[in-house]
């Protein structure tokens, strides 16, 4: 298969990652780069040796042949990138939060439909290996048919010293790392019909929530607790580090600090460590985070060679934004919100 050209846009705090896992993968090359930032296209142009960077994505569009498009700006720019990506035909991968609001989501979808080209969401922490080891058990039916489960992230790291606008926006823990655990509980129990919300702000240096609990009814009749809290100071930090319990009609399943994964099922007791590899690149706590960049992008590069729609395109991450949208309107109403009447 011959080397497939990408471009990035958005040379952020996160985007670094993306540029090594890019060099990583066999069959890529990042030939380009495009920020609004000179000084941010040099820092990443120099570390990466990238000789293409722009300052307007236009221009980047009409100079360059490209296989994908790997966008990583923040969500206001999205809808208007990808739908400039589906204009050219350029297949897109988007950051996450995928849109500002459900509507501009599902333009985007659209544009990209229309035109023909994938689109996947860069949701990466279901590629993360604790969490696929997760989602292998319960496929395996060790542990029967899940009936309950639990998926949390408590901690009190400091996002905001390496990301300061996190602070400012009325909006935190939901859209910034709960949409990542909403979609966590997703992927291990399914989609969801109902969710009920509460938020609250701990710290009161900041404008948004670091507090969220949230319970949802999913399709297939199992019942979830998200909860997320950068609020919470625990005797051993877990940061990033989401904990799992899953409840089954004939076992159960535990993923505890420090990558310990419990498995009592049908064949007994089984405890495993869960570890995820630290690639000569990364940097712990962050390396849970920076293996699931490089998992993530490799899918979609397969997918890209087989033709297959990515398991979080863009479509299937509309389910997962309505789920921030119906959550945020609940922690406002505190009444139980449908998912069904936002994604119609």
């Amino acid at each position: 298969m011959a080397e497939l050209r990408g471009a990035l846009i958005g040379c952020g705090f996160f985007a670094v990652n993306q540029m090594h896992g890019w060099r990583d993968i066999e069959g890529v090359a990042i030939v380009a780069i495009c920020d609004r930032d000179p000084e941010r296209l040099k820092i990443v142009g120099d570390q990466f040796g990238i000789a293409k960077r722009y300052t307007d994505a236009a221009e980047m569009f009409a100079g360059e042949t490209l296989d994908f498009v790997d966008i990583a700006t923040t969500a206001p720019s999205h809808r208007p990138l990808v739908e400039m990506a589906a204009r050219h035909r350029v297949p897109v991968i988007c950051q996450k939060p995928f849109a500002p609001t459900l509507a501009d989501a599902k333009a985007m979808v659209k544009a990209c439909t229309e035109a023909g080209v994938p689109l996947m969401v860069h949701e990466n922490f279901r590629w993360q290996s604790p969490i696929q080891a997760v989602r292998a058990v319960v496929d395996s039916g060790e542990i029967g048919t899940p009936f309950f489960g639990r998926i949390s992230f408590r901690s009190a790291y400091d996002v905001f010293s390496g990301q300061p606008y996190l602070a400012t926006g009325k909006r935190f823990i939901i859209e910034d790392l709960g949409i990542h655990i909403l979609d966590i509980a997703r992927f291990l129990l399914g989609d969801v019909s109902v969710i009920t919300t509460r938020t609250a702000r701990i710290n009161p240096a900041i404008a948004g929530e670091d507090v969220a609990t949230m319970l949802m009814d999913h399709v297939g009749g199992a019942t979830s607790v998200v909860d997320c809290s950068y609020a919470t100071r625990l005797a051993t930090e877990p940061f990033p580090q989401t904990l799992i319990e899953i409840d089954g009609s004939d076992g159960t399943i535990r993923l505890a600090q420090g990558y310990r994964l419990t498995v009592a099922g049908k064949s007994g007791t089984v405890v495993s460590n869960v570890s995820p590899p630290l690639l000569p690149w990364a940097s712990r706590p962050w390396h849970n985070i920076q293996e699931s960049v490089v998992a993530i992008q490799q899918h979609w590069v397969d997918c890209l060679a087989k033709g297959i729609e990515p398991a979080t395109s863009g479509a299937d991450n509309l389910r997962t934004l309505a789920l921030v949208e119906a959550a945020y309107a609940g922690a406002e109403s505190r009444d139980p919100v449908s998912l069904e009447s936002l994604l119609r």
